[in-house]
């Protein structure tokens, strides 16, 4: 694969501080690396102000040629583009794209072997790659971190940055300290990449990025290839149904679904009809997930039922339709998952198969995100007690055990921590870091100078080897000869990209900066829980919203694009359900079988009983609300709650009805010591 560089451009495309390029040149350009005559609508406005100099944001369809925007401008810019992308999947396929364009680009990530990443940096370092692509999550890592500070960098990309957004459905905390990565590395330029934003959402990313509100560019949201059909269906004949559907459909398919289980038993029984379908979901190893998407991109698997796992980069154009087995969970999940369908401009179908049955399951999710009072308040006092009123050291997985707040709503909270100026992350380290020689050590000191040499010896000198590995003693170290660990790790990199060590980091521990006299503050964890309980209140409500949008009684297309902000649609669009005639209501399959007073007593007394025997607090109502319904947070792992009988016991109500029941016999359980 051989490396683009500013010298083999046309003289009239190569960087200049002060002069664009014309269209002309631009498009004689995108025929010679890509093969294609013209620009798609958007894209070339999108290059234009990047070469300009202005930073930008795209919201293009899915399927539209987002991606293009970046890879374009990367080849005419002097320095690397570095490219941020949330899923794995997505940045192979990118690759695969301009591999087979012969456009220098990597990534790093966690499936490639020590000495691969060793090649790519030096790569980097070389400028034979162009365009790497990483996940938000390698900024924490310390080996990463000292490499990229050492790289020029002509542009940083976001793609899929409505997860940077609060109001977004997708909402990942460690996206908002991109704008302070960008601006620690001095990156001159920041495109913005997504397919899903309301208006709202768009003006949030570009303020963080201060992005200018003209260099905006969002193409028409309409696609009048697909038809957009919702079907009321109930459980009992929702197999029947699918079957129908994929029937009567020609070509490749998606079958969404809510829960792993589920999609692996769908597939099962689309096999058992005959059916080349396969399942794909986040339990699979990554090894078996990449089969099943190069068989389906093969064409040798007509239908993947997936979880939402599956999808996001899916390069494929002939998909004749998206079957949703299951609700998804916002409009904005459904538009994207929709939007994976007749890419290649063909007539497509897109098909909800619906009830109300799995509205809780998709509720629950939102649920188990809310971190309880308690939670919130052991993280605070854990700060304030563990922080020596200057730092604070923390790993993530014990953090979240100790507290009973999952991994991600965990990261949310200390993110909503900085932006109240209570924490500052400083940096972040391996809490364990080892060595082993590959080559002679008295051979590898006689490659450096005396005083690189002395250094060495002395890690080296202070290494705790056991057999073949050995830990460096940084407190040693330090306290011997005053060597920062920055420094000793650094040496260490070196060596390894050398080959002169093999080098091997684990467990991710972060430091922040503390400030005591916000952290003492009395309404501080009160002030928190009130912001997630907020948020909760709004992803309730996003969901009610997608009911309502299923229910609707006029043009489901024209409300969806109305929805993205894109007021130049059809008001009657002629391939949708509604405009068909068969507006759809909603209902449950049958009856929701909810368990007796007596039973919910019985199951919280042998909660208690449990949680007594394993020495553990008394469930709150909170808890005890979650218990019933399936909920899993960390603490049920940790006692082994799932194994009791009334763990799920009323997992076919919703959860708001749960609490309320629960919460009627809180005083009277109280009252007789069980709760």
């Amino acid at each position: 694969m051989g490396a683009s560089t500013a010298a083999s451009l046309p003289v009239e495309l190569q960087p200049a501080t002060n002069i664009s390029p014309t269209p002309e040149a631009l498009e004689r350009s995108l025929a010679q690396h890509f093969g294609f005559a013209q620009f798609r609508e958007g894209q070339g406005r999108v290059v234009a102000q990047l070469l300009a100099g202005h930073s930008s944001l795209a919201i293009f369809p899915t399927g539209s040629g987002k991606s293009l925007c970046y890879q374009f401008t990367a080849l005419h810019l002097p320095h690397l583009t570095l490219v941020v992308s949330p899923l794995l999947a997505l940045m192979k396929d990118q690759l695969n794209f301009l591999a087979g364009k012969g456009i220098a680009a990597a990534s790093l990530d966690s499936t490639l072997s020590p000495e691969q990443s060793r090649q790519v940096m030096q790569d980097v370092r070389s400028g034979k790659i162009k365009i790497l692509m990483v996940s938000v999550e390698r900024f924490k890592n310390e080996r990463f971190r000292h490499f990229i500070e050492s790289v020029a960098i002509s542009m940083l990309v976001v793609d899929e940055a409505h997860c940077i957004s609060e109001w977004g459905h997708n909402f990942r905390p460690d996206y908002l300290k991109l704008p302070s990565y960008c601006q620690a590395l001095k990156i001159p330029l920041v495109l913005l990449l997504t397919a899903t934003a309301t208006r709202k959402v768009k003006l949030d990313m570009a303020r963080r990025f201060a992005i200018d509100p003209g260099h905006i560019v969002q193409t028409g949201f309409y696609r009048a290839n697909l038809d957009l059909t919702v079907l009321p269906v109930s459980a009992q004949d929702k197999r029947a149904q699918l079957l129908q559907q994929i029937r009567a459909q020609s070509g490749a398919g998606i079958v969404y679904v809510t829960l792993q289980q589920t999609a692996q038993e769908v597939a099962d029984y689309l096999k058992a009809q005959g059916i080349a379908a396969g399942a794909y979901h986040a339990g699979f190893e990554d090894r078996q997930r990449q089969a099943i998407q190069a068989d389906f991109m093969a064409d040798k698997l007509q239908i993947v039922v997936a979880t939402i796992a599956f999808g996001m980069g899916i390069d494929k154009s002939n998909i004749r339709f998206v079957i949703h087995y299951d609700l998804p969970k916002s409009i904005e999940n459904y538009s994207q998952e929709i939007g994976r369908a007749g890419r290649d401009g063909l007539p497509s179908h897109c098909i909800t198969l619906a009830n109300l049955d799995g509205v809780n399951t998709v509720e629950n999710f939102v649920y188990g995100d809310t971190p309880e009072f308690d939670g919130i308040a052991h993280v605070v006092a854990n700060i304030i007690e563990e922080g020596d009123g200057r730092q604070w050291e923390m790993q993530p997985t014990r953090l979240s055990n100790a507290s009973n707040i999952r991994q991600l709503p965990l990261k949310t909270l200390l993110v909503q921590l900085e932006m109240l100026g209570a924490i500052k992350p400083l940096y972040a380290y391996f809490a364990e870091v080892k060595y082993k020689f590959i080559q002679d050590q008295a051979q590898i000191l006689a490659q450096f100078d005396e005083q690189r040499r002395s250094f060495l010896n002395s890690i080296f000198q202070h290494t705790d080897f056991k057999k073949v590995w050995g830990t460096p003693n940084l407190d040693s170290l330090f306290q011997t000869l005053g060597c920062e660990r920055h420094r000793v790790l650094s040496a260490l990199n070196y060596l390894a990209d050398k080959r002169f060590i093999e080098l091997e980091t684990k467990g991710i521990t972060e430091v922040f900066e503390v400030n005591s006299a916000i952290l003492q503050d009395p309404g501080l964890a009160g002030q928190l829980h009130g912001y997630f309980v907020d948020k909760e209140v709004k992803e309730i409500a996003r969901i009610a919203q997608l009911i309502r949008f299923f229910e609707l009684g006029s043009c489901l297309s024209h409300n969806l694009s109305r929805y993205f902000d894109d007021q130049q649609t059809p008001s009657v669009c002629g391939h949708c359900s509604v405009c068909r005639g068969q507006p759809a209501k909603l209902g449950y399959s049958s009856a929701v079988q909810a368990p007796t007073d007596a039973q919910l007593r019985s199951d919280i007394t042998e909660l208690r009983r449990h949680l007594g025997a394993k020495g553990a607090e008394p469930p709150s109502l909170e808890s005890a609300s979650r218990f019933l319904a399936g909920i899993a947070v960390p603490a049920f792992g940790r006692y082994q709650l799932r194994k009791l009988p009334g763990f799920a016991r009323a997992e076919q109500m919703r959860f708001a009805e749960i609490k309320a029941r629960l919460a009627r016999l809180w005083t009277e359980l109280n009252q007789e010591g069980v709760a």
